[in-house]
């Protein structure tokens, strides 16, 4: 058979190696076993997966000219076939006739309902916009206030490709074709416009014409009452009745939670088997079917009773997994064999120095789970989660964690490239960045930071681990020891394993493994209960969208969103649309209650972006029968519509819906919003001036007392930095610049070169703020008109705030002005009051210092000279213990001497008593306080009794704890009334075990 000729035109490299002219007997001899034999199943099966290898590589060279049948003895080409697993036989499909890459699969998609009328909208964030789920876990979760009727829908058809993360099925990653931590999910929305006809229509559309899937290969699922999705597929569509099955509604039927918005689904399945036949088919059946098409018709309400009514508007939510699909038009045997993961698994086989294609199944879940989690923390690292122990961070640490203790495990030592102490999982989490062109722009431009934590937390986390070794260490240790006394087979408890596995990141393989070695067994079975456990939790904590109606809702309906006037006004007339007590619509409203107001128009901010909403009052006149009313506003909040909520105090009068009120918007406090948070943005370029670009939001509050700045960074700012950045600040505000505002295209303000505050939701007009040469941001907030209003910025604070996150806290304008008074009223008082000049300050304070330093030395002295003759009087007190009456005992109350001198009394008796001695000392320093010392000579602890241990349960009964050396420790307590029973106690103990010992 002639070599395989890859075109003259894809004269790259791969490997190093020169893909011009690549012979199949080379191909053959350098990746099938060492053997003489014809190419037969074993050998096929290797140049298989060389060949789809290659079409991942070059899918318009592979996929459209040339393949391979499957022959008795051989391999033989064809130009029929495109290139497929050798163990399946041949099924005719079009699929081959269409670019089969990811990101073909990804646009193809969006452009087949883009050319239905769906609007092509942005994935969002993997930091959702909603409290009840920590991560973006679906592809319609930007779409539940839409679903809710919450907020007016602004298309009536959307398309997406959602990148989210679910991590409730993490030990089921590498395990199964199919779950992964992160995903990519395709959909197709629809928000009362069409419904089940025409998605049922469209699906089969996309999977059979655009995708090209032979239509012999696809099963449906549909709700086993659900009729009318029933006869759509069989009598529209042709699907026939055999391979349409009725499921249960653990199956088909979505909820979103115990009650809102639900209705029945249907799925589409490929089969990989369809020589399997109809008879007893079993959809749930991964090694056979693969469900990757899910669409789910939003039609009911559920009640509080469990009952369904009809839902005013029905809508359409679809959802198809990208890395599914992708599998089956590359038709590899899993989703990680796809050119969406397979480049990162090859990097991490690389680092490994291992051959994915020649691993054992070990292995191989290892480079998987690797090439799965890069994906995930990379991503969740771009959208701003910082690693941590609660929340999000918690996800994005333990993702990790798991991949370097999986790393370890493969053998991976160093970043590759020579360091051996390096971080590997940046090198890999380049290639991830790579691939993230078409998924994500930003990630590329954050590149840098993402690398910069993904070190740093990764050799963290070395340490960490190495801690968990020690632990497992003494851990198996005591279980050897507790055996021995207990006359019991050695066996490290579950819950310790657990221990070692959850926050130390140690493998329970290593742990099993280290342990065996020891002679100790694992209790695996408690184990599991506690894996099964935090299963439990997580699954209920982030698995569901859930999608209710509160009591307001039908309020909301019936008002319209608020006009904002608040940019060009701080002060109109407007009318009450609405009055809310305690969360419940009431009609009128008396003197002295709480209450929150809805208005047609108001000049009130409402708290977003950081800014806290405005202050002020509604005020209506007496006029005529009309009675005076005033309510005092001390909070404006937005509801999931554009509608304001203005929260406050009826001071005076009555209020009713409907009457017209003055409102009027406190100016002073307006100022100092607007002040913070135009400072706020020239904080942010001053940051990414000073430290680097990389830097990036994490967090704002803008205050009328001063501002917050929460901002990635790995290290404290150097003081020299600060004042850099007060300097830089201070100066553009000199320099009296006017501030820009514009209403564009979201596409063009960050083409522009806008940034986006943190955990915003943008429409696609937005309001661009602008500093012209300093600061361009989206921003809906206030601002001055002019930097010369801000008047003056200082830090009055740097810190973290959490692992990778710094805080900064700064006044500007009015508190400016006031923070340097305070501080000015300070300076003068502590000059009076040392007599001194400010300048001075600052030497006189160090010499202060430095007297009550030497002072302090010189009480320390002497308490300890008076603690050492004290211990002089009662070192007569000690006595023999043991049979040969060698070791000398000596256990004291020494009334209120402090720990220090405690210390210094110990070491006299020790020296004075000489070896072998045990020495127990007890006082109560203060109020509350318990300080308790052990000093045993070398002969002491030769015997087996160690200071360390000993003192920690004589601790306990006086409420407090303590340990130390062999030789020496410390412990102290906050029950002062139980020292004396403990001191007898000691010497009890002592006397008993000393007596076994020394005998």
């Amino acid at each position: 058979m002639e070599g395989l000729m890859l075109p003259c035109s894809l004269h790259g490299s791969h490997g190093g190696k020169s893909l011009a002219s690549f012979p199949t007997s080379t191909l053959v001899s350098r990746f099938q076993p060492k053997c003489n034999l014809p190419l037969s199943t074993g050998c096929r099966d290797y140049a298989g997966f060389i060949i789809r290898t290659l079409a991942l590589i070059y899918p318009s060279r592979l996929h459209s000219k040339k393949s391979y049948m499957k022959g008795p003895r051989e391999l033989r080409f064809t130009t029929r076939t495109s290139i497929q697993p050798m163990t399946e036989e041949l099924v005719e499909d079009k699929s081959k006739d269409f670019p089969t890459s990811g990101d073909s699969i990804r646009q193809r998609f969006l452009d087949f309902y883009a050319s239905r009328g769906h609007k092509v909208l942005p994935s969002a964030s993997l930091v959702p916009d909603d409290p009840t789920v920590l991560l973006t876990i679906a592809g319609m979760l930007q779409f539940k206030p839409i679903f809710l009727g919450k907020v007016p829908r602004e298309v009536p058809r959307a398309t997406t490709s959602q990148r989210c993360i679910r991590t409730n099925d993490i030990e089921n990653v590498g395990r199964t074709a199919r779950h992964h931590t992160f995903f990519e999910m395709l959909g197709n929305f629809s928000f009362g416009d069409y419904f089940k006809k025409e998605a049922i229509k469209w699906a089969w559309e996309l999977s059979t014409s655009e995708f090209g899937l032979p239509a012999n290969r696809l099963w449906v699922s549909v709700y086993e009452d659900d009729d009318e999705a029933f006869a759509i597929w069989h009598d529209q569509v042709g699907v026939p009745a055999e391979r349409i099955k009725r499921m249960g509604e653990d199956d088909n039927f979505w909820t979103s939670g115990v009650t809102g918005p639900c209705g029945p689904c249907s799925e589409i399945y490929y089969d990989f088997h369809p020589e399997r036949g109809h008879s007893d088919a079993d959809l749930g059946d991964d090694t056979r079917f693969i469900e990757f098409y899910n669409l789910v018709f939003m039609q009911y309400n559920k009640r509080d009773d469990g009952s369904l009514e009809p839902l005013k508007q029905k809508n359409i939510d679809t959802g198809l997994g990208l890395e599914r699909m992708a599998r089956i038009l590359q038709k590899v045997p899993n989703n990680y064999e796809t050119d969406l993961i397979y480049p990162i698994i090859e990097k991490v086989s690389e680092l490994a120095n291992v051959s994915y294609a020649f691993a054992d199944d070990p292995t191989k879940l290892k480079l998987k789970i690797i090439g799965d989690h890069l994906r995930a923390i990379v991503y969740l690292l771009s959208d701003g989660v910082v690693p941590s122990n609660i929340g999000r961070g918690y996800v994005v640490r333990r993702l990790i964690r798991r991949a370097v203790r999986t790393g370890r495990l493969l053998g991976i030592k160093g970043d590759g490239r020579g360091n051996l102490e390096g971080a590997f999982l940046p090198t890999i989490a380049e290639k991830v960045i790579d691939l993230s062109m078409h998924i994500d722009s930003d990630v590329k431009t954050r590149a840098p930071r993402i690398l910069e934590e993904l070190i740093r937390e990764e050799l963290r986390f070395v340490q960490t681990l190495e801690r968990g070794e020690k632990l497992l260490d003494q851990m198996l240790a005591d279980a050897l020891l507790n055996a021995q006394e207990n006359g019991t087979a050695p066996c490290l408890s579950g819950k310790d394993a657990f221990l070692l596995y959850d926050t130390y990141g140690f493998p329970v393989e290593i742990t099993m493994e280290v342990a065996d070695e020891r002679g100790v067994s694992i209790d695996m079975k408690g184990f599991d209960i506690e894996m099964e456990n935090q299963r439990r939790q997580s699954q209920a904590a982030h698995n569901a969208v859930k999608l209710s109606v509160g009591n307001g809702a039908d309020l909301t309906e019936n008002v319209p969103d608020t006009e904002f006037l608040g940019y060009d006004t701080l002060s109109t007339r407007a009318v009450v649309e609405g009055l809310l007590v305690n969360g419940n619509p009431v009609i009128q409203v008396s003197e002295g209650s709480e209450v929150e107001v809805l208005l047609n128009r108001t000049p009130f901010y409402a708290e977003s972006g950081g800014q806290i909403g405005d202050h002020g009052l509604l005020f209506v006149p007496e006029a005529g029968n009309q009675q005076k009313a005033v309510i005092e506003i001390k909070d404006v909040k937005k509801s999931l519509r554009n509608i304001f909520v203005h929260k406050g105090t009826i001071m005076e009068g009555t209020i009713e819906v409907g009457r017209e009120v003055e409102a009027a918007v406190d100016a002073n406090l307006r100022q100092r919003a607007k002040v913070h948070h135009t400072a706020t943005h020239l904080l942010q370029a001053a940051l990414k001036k000073v430290i680097g670009q990389e830097t990036s939001q994490a967090g704002s509050l803008v205050a009328f007392d001063r501002l917050r700045f929460d901002f990635n960074f790995h290290r404290p700012l150097e003081d020299n930095e600060l004042v850099e950045i007060e300097q830089l600040i201070n100066r553009w505000i000199g320099d009296a610049t006017l501030l820009q505002t514009e209403v564009m295209p979201l596409h063009d303000a960050k083409r522009a070169g806008a940034i986006a505050m943190f955990g915003e939701k943008y429409g696609e007009q937005v309001r661009v703020v602008e500093v012209p040469g300093v600061s361009m941001e989206l921003c809906g907030g206030t601002h001055v008109s002019n930097t010369s209003g801000i008047r003056g910025f200082k830090v009055i604070s740097e810190q973290g705030i959490a692992s990778g996150i710094r805080r900064i806290e700064a006044v500007a304008g009015e508190a400016f002005i006031e923070y340097v008074n305070a501080r000015d009223s300070y300076m003068k008082q502590l000059c009076s009051t040392l007599k001194v000049k400010a300048e001075e300050v600052t030497t006189r304070v160090e010499t202060l210092l430095e007297e009550l330093r030497v002072a302090r030395n010189e009480v320390s002295a002497i308490r300890a000279k008076a603690a050492v003759y004290k211990a002089s009087i009662i070192a007569s007190n000690a006595f023999p213990v043991g049979a040969s009456e060698k070791v000398r005992v000596l256990v004291e109350c020494m009334d209120d001497i402090d720990a220090d001198s405690l210390k210094s009394a110990a070491d006299y008796l020790v020296d004075t008593l000489q070896d072998p001695a045990a020495v127990i000392l007890g006082s109560c320093p203060g109020e509350g306080k318990v300080s308790l010392v052990a000093a045993f000579t070398p002969g002491v602890v030769d015997l087996g009794i160690q200071a360390g241990k000993f003192i920690g349960p004589i601790a306990k009964l006086c409420g407090g704890g303590g340990g130390g050396r062999p030789n020496f420790a410390q412990a102290g307590g906050r029950k002062p009334e139980n020292l004396l029973s403990a001191l007898e106690k000691a010497r009890a103990e002592l006397v008993s075990i000393l007596s076994e010992k020394a005998s």
